[in-house]
C-alpha cells in the first residue's frame, strides 16, 4: 500500500484533528502518503484531495472541528455517484480511505468498500450515539463544556432565587443530558431515551419552589419540548423566575480534551493497521476501554441499550429534596 486518503464526514466534533493526525502519523511510519479530503463525501467525488505530512499533522492536533471540512451529500446513497468517488481515488492512486464520522458515514464507507476501495470507519460525533462503541470522539469534550455552562448558569439562578431549562444537544441520544445531570447535579432533567412531560416537569418545579429550594436547574434534550415555552410553563406552575437557554453550537466547538486526543489518536493507529492488513469496512469502537474492530454492517444493526432504569436511578437521587 502506498497512498490512503482521510475524510472527515457528518458534524464537526473535538478530536476529528487529532484522528487526522493519528492517520498521518501512523501511516508515515510505515513509509505510505496520506492524502486529506477536503468536505467529506461531496470532495471525494470532486477530487478535492491534498497530501498531508507529519508537520500539518502537529499543526492540527489542539485545533477544535475538523479542519478539513465537512459537508452533507445525501446524493451518495446513489451508486453513479459513489462511482464517481471510486473514479476519483483510482485516478490518484489512493487505494483506501479512513472516514470519520457517524453512522450516516459509516453506510457511505461500506459501500465504498463493496466496490472495491476499503474503508474503515471511526466514531466521529458529539451525540455519543454510536451503540458499537462506549465512547465517541468529541463526546467528553462536549460534555465538559455543557457541565461549564450549566455550572454557569447555576450561578446566576443561585444568586437570584431562579430556575433555568438548559436545552443540550443530543439528536435523539440523552447522553450529553444524563451525564450532565449526574456531574451538576440538576434537579430535573429529560433526556431523549426518557422524556419527561411538561405537566411532570411543572408538578416537580412546584414542589422544589414549595421546598424553598433557592435554583433549580431543568436539563432537557434538543428537539423534544420548546425550552422557551417550557419556562414559561415553569414559571406559572412554580412561581420560579424562570429563563431558558440553549447552548447550541458552543457544545460543537471547542478544543478537544486530552481524553478525545487520546481515543481519536490510538483509534486512527488502529485504523492505519487495519488497511494495511488489507481489511475494509470495519468500524473502530472503544469496548470495555480497549479498542475493537467490527463490521459496518453489523454495529448499525445493533440495538440500543435500554437506560431507563439506569436515568430513573438518578433522577431519584437528583430530584430529592432537602428540607
Amino acid at each position: 500500500m502506498k497512498r490512503i486518503g482521510v475524510l472527515t464526514s457528518g458534524g464537526d466534533a473535538p478530536g476529528m484533528n487529532n484522528a487526522i493526525a493519528g492517520v498521518v502519523k501512523a501511516a508515515e511510519a510505515q513509509g505510505i502518503e496520506v492524502y486529506g479530503v477536503r468536505d467529506g463525501y461531496k470532495g471525494l467525488i470532486n477530487g478535492w484531495f491534498e497530501k498531508l505530512d507529519s508537520k500539518f499533522a502537529l499543526e492540527i492536533i489542539s485545533k477544535g472541528g475538523t479542519v478539513l471540512g465537512s459537508a452533507r451529500l445525501p446524493e451518495f446513497k446513489e451508486e453513479s455517484v459513489r462511482q464517481k468517488a471510486v473514479d476519483q481515488l483510482k485516478a490518484h492512486d489512493i487505494e483506501a480511505l479512513v472516514v470519520i464520522g457517524g453512522d450516516g458515514s459509516y453506510m457511505g464507507a461500506q459501500r465504498l468498500t463493496e466496490m472495491g476501495i476499503n474503508c474503515i470507519g471511526l466514531p466521529g460525533t458529539i451525540d455519543n450515539d454510536i451503540v458499537s462503541s462506549d465512547y465517541t470522539i468529541g463526546f467528553d469534550t462536549a460534555l465538559n463544556t455543557v457541565i461549564e455552562s450549566v455550572e454557569k448558569v447555576r450561578d446566576t439562578m443561585q444568586s437570584h432565587n431562579r430556575a433555568a431549562v438548559i436545552e443540550v444537544m443530543g439528536n435523539g441520544c440523552g447522553d450529553l443530558v444524563t451525564y450532565a445531570a449526574i456531574a451538576t447535579q440538576a434537579e430535573i432533567f429529560s433526556p431523549s431515551e426518557s422524556k419527561l412531560t411538561v405537566e411532570q416537569i411543572c408538578e416537580q418545579a412546584k414542589k422544589f419552589a414549595e421546598a424553598n429550594h433557592r435554583s433549580l436547574i431543568i436539563l432537557i434534550s434538543e428537539k423534544q419540548l420548546d425550552a422557551n415555552e417550557l419556562a414559561k410553563k415553569v414559571e406559572e406552575a412554580s412561581g420560579y423566575v424562570t429563563r431558558a437557554t440553549i447552548l447550541g453550537h458552543v457544545q460543537r466547538g471547542g478544543r478537544p480534551s486530552g481524553m478525545d486526543r487520546y481515543l481519536a489518536f490510538t483509534a486512527a493507529i488502529y485504523a492505519v493497521e487495519k488497511l494495511i492488513e488489507g481489511k475494509g469496512g470495519l468500524y473502530i469502537g472503544l469496548s470495555e476501554n480497549k479498542l475493537v474492530a467490527r463490521d459496518i454492517e453489523s454495529t448499525l444493526n445493533m440495538p440500543k441499550p435500554d437506560k431507563t432504569e439506569f436515568i430513573e436511578k438518578i433522577r431519584l437521587l437528583n430530584a430529592k429534596i432537602s428540607k
